[in-house]
Order: structure tokens, then C-alpha cells, then sequence
């Protein structure tokens, strides 16, 4: 075996594992765009139904999502790798 495989974790020369993407990262995108797809169904369910407190709950419920999903991008194309870098 080679000891400079392209699939060799890469380290920094602090010693931490240099990845394109964490696993936080992925799980914050991923997940947040499954709960922000129920989320906007909630509220439109809630508006036509006329619930303003579901659509309200909704609609706070999808901010936030939006919020941490940009927030793992951002992290992301700090790095200058991977996907969004």
C-alpha cells in the first residue's frame, strides 16, 4: 500500500483531519431542508385553513431552519473545499 493514497484523511499541521465537509455541516444542510419543505407545507396548510398560530409557528420554524442552513454554508466556504467551497 501506498502511504500517500488520495483517500487518506489529510491532516493540518495542528493535527486536525483536514475534510471537505463535515459531518455537522452535511447533517445542518440536509436535515434543514427536509424540516424547512414540512415547515412551508405547515404554513401554507395553516393559511388556507386559517390558523394564523400554525402558520405562525411555520413560519418561525422555517426562519430558523434558513438561519442554521446558511450558517453551515458559511462555514463551509470558509474552508475553501469541498462542495461549497
Amino acid at each position: 500500500m501506498s502511504e500517500n493514497n488520495q483517500w487518506d484523511e489529510r491532516r493540518s499541521e495542528s493535527g486536525k483531519p483536514m475534510v471537505p465537509a463535515t459531518p455537522r455541516d452535511v447533517a445542518h444542510i440536509r436535515v434543514g431542508s427536509f424540516i424547512l419543505v414540512f415547515a412551508v407545507a405547515l404554513a401554507l396548510m395553516g393559511f388556507v385553513s386559517t390558523l394564523p398560530v400554525l402558520t405562525g409557528i411555520a413560519i418561525v420554524v422555517a426562519l430558523i431552519t434558513v438561519v442554521d442552513i446558511v450558517l453551515a454554508v458559511r462555514r463551509q466556504k470558509k474552508r475553501n473545499v469541498g462542495e461549497a467551497g
